[in-house]
């Protein structure tokens, strides 16, 4: 959708009489009653608040959130990353501050702080920033958040004086900084800027809201306005919805798991020889991550009992503890069912010169919580382009992500069942949810090979490695990741 960005010379506009009649305090209670409604939903409402500096952002931020009740709404303010910050992934700052259900989160600036700020963006880099914006808004609405989006312009002679009236502030070192004069010396840069990037993620889910109305207060009001009618709306809509088209593919020919030789295997002599060769080489190279600031991602999924735990040990066996961390992702606490199914992970991102080992993932959407119907339909199918976004964005911004599915077959699974149970050492192991998934093994195995067929790219591909000889399976995955991280650091 085409959005016009007021010209430099265009007049502010005037809201209705009948709306600029009303008390800002009266517009503030009606949108804390329908907060009050929101609050018994599961829905959330994202409202970021954007522009020119000195334009009155945090005037408009005090307005909106005057009559909220402060123990269920959250401001949130984002300038440049703190150094902490600038070591994770770049929407992990973003995530992490979205709304749960039932609460309204307010962003001073947002993900667009850096897009917005940086005028001299190469064309592939704003690409890139906006394949970020783009996924986060699509994440967020499809996971039910309403998301609105306010930009306060002004006209060159309007900030000069604004920041004129600021010099004089008590508060002018808080309220005034370089990005103020910035802005006013390079007017002109900055707006054909705002308006190439305003047009550019003008989504039809979250469109954008031009602030340009005569007076501050009625500023006010008219966003309040938009806010009720936007949130009543969505308040009243039916969240279901159809479900995505998927793109097709041949039943016959995409079932990935029937291509792997489900009999390779390796001689305990074999084993025992390169064993320690490897983690040897593969502690090495987690030292050279370290050296080289570099992030690594480890996704394990495959069938239950194939042998990832051990795995997983024999793969971190000689690295430095202090330089990697397994996730372990079990059953969702409340506090992360309250927040879009991403969030809990992107908390457990890496940061730079770290790797973290994901025992079980973000897969869990389109394999267990489709399996046991956890999940709407249309929401795990969603998820397929929601995951592929996500881990292009972690590729581009030089995270390397490898993703192993171990598998056995339906046979194997049963006897190794079975001698968890006659084991008093491994009967820990073993729970009634095995058994129910054993049963499912045909629908797992079902959605393994879409999953596979659906989230394996170019950039973070699938590796399927037989865990019938879970010798064969620790061997497999420590060559693949001593070659795969080599390759990365040598490109890099």
């Amino acid at each position: 959708m085409t959005l016009m960005l007021p010209s430099k010379q265009a007049k502010r506009d005037r809201i209705k009489k009948e709306l600029s009649d009303t008390k800002r305090s009266d517009l503030g209670e009606q949108f804390a009653a329908l907060h009050r409604e929101l609050m018994e939903t599961d829905k959330s409402m994202l409202v970021i608040v954007d522009g020119w500096e000195s334009s009155g952002k945090g005037y408009l931020l005090k307005d909106l959130t005057r009559e909220l009740d402060p123990k269920h709404y959250e401001v949130s303010v984002f300038e440049e990353s703190s150094k902490d910050e600038s070591q994770h992934p770049y929407l992990y700052r973003f995530f992490v501050k979205s709304p749960k259900r039932g609460q309204i989160v307010f962003f001073d600036r947002s993900f667009y702080y850096d897009l917005f700020n940086n005028p001299s963006l190469d064309e592939e880099k704003l690409k890139h920033y906006i394949e970020d914006v783009s996924f986060i808004e699509k994440a967020l609405t499809q996971d039910d958040t309403l998301v609105l989006k306010f930009f306060l312009h002004q006209s060159k002679n309007e900030m000069k004086k604004n920041i004129t009236r600021l010099e004089k502030d008590d508060y002018r070192h808080v309220r005034l900084n370089e990005k103020d004069y910035n802005q006013l010396d390079n007017y002109s840069a900055y707006y054909k800027h705002f308006k190439k990037i305003l047009n550019q993620t003008n989504y039809h889910l979250s469109p954008w809201h031009i602030l340009y109305v005569e007076g501050k207060k009625d500023t006010s009001r008219q966003v309040l306005q938009l806010c009720l009618d936007e949130l009543d709306t969505f308040l009243k809509k039916d969240v279901s919805r159809f479900d995505p088209q998927l793109p097709e593919h041949s039943e016959s020919k995409d079932k990935p798991l029937d291509q792997v030789d489900l009999s390779l295997s390796i001689s305990d002599k074999d084993y025992d020889k390169e064993l320690d060769d490897l983690q040897k080489r593969a502690g090495d190279l987690l030292y050279q991550v370290y050296i080289e600031k570099k992030a690594i991602v480890v996704v394990y999924e495959g069938t239950d009992a194939a042998g990832k735990g051990g795995n997983i040990e024999r793969l971190t066996r000689l690295m430095d503890p202090r330089g990697y961390d397994v996730a372990t992702t079990a059953a969702p606490t409340q506090e992360e069912k309250d927040r879009h199914y991403l969030w809990r992970f992107y908390r457990d991102f890496p940061t730079d010169g770290r790797m973290t080992i994901f025992d079980r993932s973000w897969y869990g959407r389109v394999l267990v919580e489709r399996i046991e119907e956890l999940t709407p339909s249309y929401r795990w199918k969603e998820a397929y382009d929601e995951i592929n976004q996500m881990e292009h964005n972690l590729n581009h911004q030089g995270y390397l992500v490898l993703k192993y599915l171990i598998i056995i077959d339906k046979e194997e699974q049963l006897k190794r069942f079975e001698a968890r149970a006659e084991d008093p050492m491994k009967q820990h192991k073993l729970t009634d949810e095995d058994w129910r998934n054993h049963e499912q093994f045909d629908a797992y195995k079902e959605a393994m090979n879409e999953m596979v067929h659906y989230t394996s790219t170019n950039h973070t591909p699938w590796k399927i490695i037989s865990g019938t000889s879970k010798k064969y399976a620790r061997i497999a995955v420590l060559k693949d990741f001593i070659e795969s991280i080599s390759d990365y650091l040598d490109k890099e």
